[in-house]
């Protein structure tokens, strides 16, 4: 049964744990992904009894598989965490055709999503396409599908058209931030209760969540459940010295997953899984356009492994 809306937000305001999808032999490891899945929803130190968020998204490089791919990913998560937790979908826009017959298909399994994560736009277009374009993207699939969106915010020129969006359209219900601090407030002000303002920049996210925003998607979780937990509770609990304080544990892995324009993004977090030993999760091999990090990175990522295994 599906949540309403305005209960769907209190369960985002939370910690969205997108994991790495491992990869072997050039293969998703489906056996590997469920044991990551398996992990998150047995390791789950969210207060108050609340529901993990799993999400399959762009640190999971869907970008870098197929729809038949994805459509699988989302149908064995789904059934895997059931009513025990909340699933999040990340598409692809592009084309936008393409976009509407994935969430069509995911729309009809078993399990479906509970939100869509609509991935920023590749190539050009303008704010005032995005508005229209989304607003009948949104509608179309949002009457059909009964789809609610996520607006991953990448452009600051749309910032003004991502408002109006928000406030104009039922089944657009968030926004992530994925610019940066600057941008909280405005989103903030701007989409008011009309929906979700969430943190879409890793862990490092005291700062915005004492500038408005609530909740925060998480890399990391996969492999260090409790750290992204802790922080979202203390801020949910208006405790930002206890979240500041965990976040500065992580932050030497958040450092090198986000340099040079989140290069290690996803390589990082797998190496960190390969580094801390632990036999409950998967990290694979490396994906694709995704190596194992340099031995350079590796040997930082050793050096702060001992504070970061607490957190598993």
């Amino acid at each position: 049964m599906s949540l309403e809306t305005p209960q769907l937000l209190d369960e985002l305001n939370s910690v969205t744990a997108i994991p790495i999808i491992p990869f072997k032999d050039d293969k998703i490891d489906y056996m590997g992904h469920a044991k990551n899945v398996d992990y998150l929803m047995r390791n789950n130190y969210l207060d108050q009894g609340r529901k993990r968020v799993i999400a399959i998204a762009g640190t999971s490089l869907i970008h870098h598989i197929s729809e038949t791919e994805q459509l699988r990913l989302i149908d064995k998560t789904g059934q895997q965490i059931g009513d025990d937790g909340i699933l999040m979908s990340g598409i692809v826009p592009n084309p936008i055709r393409q976009a509407g017959q994935l969430i069509e298909a995911q729309s009809e399994l078993q399990r479906p999503p509970d939100v869509y994560l609509l991935m920023p736009l590749t190539g050009v277009s303008n704010p005032e396409g995005i508005y229209e374009a989304y607003m009948k993207f949104g509608e179309t699939y949002g009457t059909a599908c009964g789809a609610r969106f996520l607006y991953y915010f990448r452009q600051k020129r749309d910032l003004s058209a991502v408002i109006r969006l928000l406030n104009d359209s039922p089944h657009f219900v968030g926004v992530k931030i994925g610019t940066g601090e600057e941008d909280v407030e405005p989103l903030v002000k701007g989409v008011g209760d009309s929906g979700i303002v969430m943190w879409g920049i890793g862990d490092r996210c005291t700062r915005p969540a004492q500038l408005g925003t609530k909740g925060h998607t998480s890399g990391i979780a996969v492999a260090f459940a409790r750290a992204s937990d802790e922080i979202n509770n203390a801020q949910r609990r208006g405790d930002y010295e206890t979240s500041a304080g965990v976040e500065a544990d992580i932050a030497p892995l958040e450092e090198i997953r986000f340099m040079n324009e989140r290069v290690y993004n996803y390589s990082a977090v797998v190496e960190a899984m390969l580094l801390s030993g632990f036999d409950d999760i998967e990290a694979g091999a490396g994906g694709p356009f995704n190596p194992r990090v340099p031995s350079k990175i590796q040997e930082q990522l050793h050096k702060v492994m001992p504070q970061l295994k607490p957190y598993h």
